[in-house]
This record gives structure tokens, sequence and C-alpha cells, in this order.
């Protein structure tokens, strides 16, 4: 786009060269659509919404006796998925010791899966216990797997603000829950 074709363009600002990508999506998120009005589970907590749905609608790899996998709908990295209680706890602390052990083991194999379906190189795992420790949700426990690769962390989100996913949510979510290792 040259200079003029922008002088043609009228009220988007000063000229300044850069190409846009629009993500309107993102919205939701930003004006934290679909975000629990409390704390309680009956707050419109997704993490006690989500269950009910299909797997497909719903974005779940797998369900497990106390604990389920489910792709982030705001994902940092294509594939990122979170392991969650059925049950409606704010802290680790909180969980039963079923509860514990399933979220370790669910989440070794979420690392497995993505393993064989992306071909990560390395994985960001853990939580953000709170809302000072960037807890978009924090009135329910959830554990993120980010899966990662080398050479991940370019321009785009680093200048841009932006992530690029090669594929929809639908088609990750499939991908993964057949590589999810069998039981």
């Amino acid at each position: 786009m040259t200079e003029s074709d922008h002088e043609e363009q009228y009220g988007v600002g000063d000229p300044d060269q850069f190409q846009r990508l629009w993500t309107p999506h993102r919205m939701a998120y930003i004006k934290g659509e679909s975000k629990p009005t409390g704390a309680g589970a009956e707050d419109g907590c997704p993490f006690c919404e989500i269950p009910k749905m299909s797997d497909e609608d719903g974005l779940i790899v797998r369900r497990g006796e106390s604990v389920f996998a489910v792709l982030n709908l705001y994902p940092y990295n294509s594939g990122h998925l979170m392991v969650c209680p059925y049950r409606h706890v704010a802290d680790y602390t909180e969980l039963d010791e079923a509860e514990t052990a399933e979220l370790a083991q669910l989440t070794q194999c979420a690392i497995t899966a993505l393993r064989k379906a992306s071909g990560a190189h390395g994985f960001n795992v853990g939580m953000n216990l709170g809302t000072v420790a960037g807890a978009g949700i924090a009135a329910h426990l959830h554990q993120h797997v980010v899966p990662r690769w080398g050479g991940d962390t370019n321009f785009m989100p680093v200048i841009g603000q932006t992530k690029v996913l090669p594929q929809l949510l639908r088609e990750t979510r499939q991908i993964i829950a057949d590589a999810w290792p069998q039981d």
C-alpha cells in the first residue's frame, strides 16, 4: 500500500505503512465476555459449564473421573490446553487425593499427546493461583499445558502482539484427542 492509498481512506488516521491483521474475535476476551460474575460455580464459571457440553462444542480433549482436559479458547500457542477438576475449587490445596493424582496423570497424557500430534519441542506447564498471579478465571483451578517449539517467539507476538494459529480449534481438538494415549 502506498502513501497515496492511505490518503484515499478517510478516517484511518495517520498513514504508518503498517498492514493490519484484524482479530475481532479477541474482543470477547478483552471485554471479559463469558467471564464469571462471581466466585461461585453458579456465577457463570465456564469450567463448570463446559463439561455439560459435547466434547466438540466444549473443545474437550479428554474426560477423566474427576478432571478433564480442554483446549484454551484464547490460546498462547496452537494446542494450548488446560486440565481442570470438575469440582469448583480455586486453590490447588483444595483438591482431594484422587483429583490431585488424576490432574497429574492427565497433564502427563496431555504432554504425550501434544508431542505426538504436533512435535512440540517443550512445554510450559503450570497454574496461576489467584487474580494477582495472573489467573483469568481465579475461582476455578486449571493447569495450563502450552506446547512450545524452537523459534516460536517471533515478531508477531513480540512486536505485533498477535499469535498466528495454523488451524481451527475444533481441528486442533480432534488431532490431540486422536493422539491421546490409550488407557
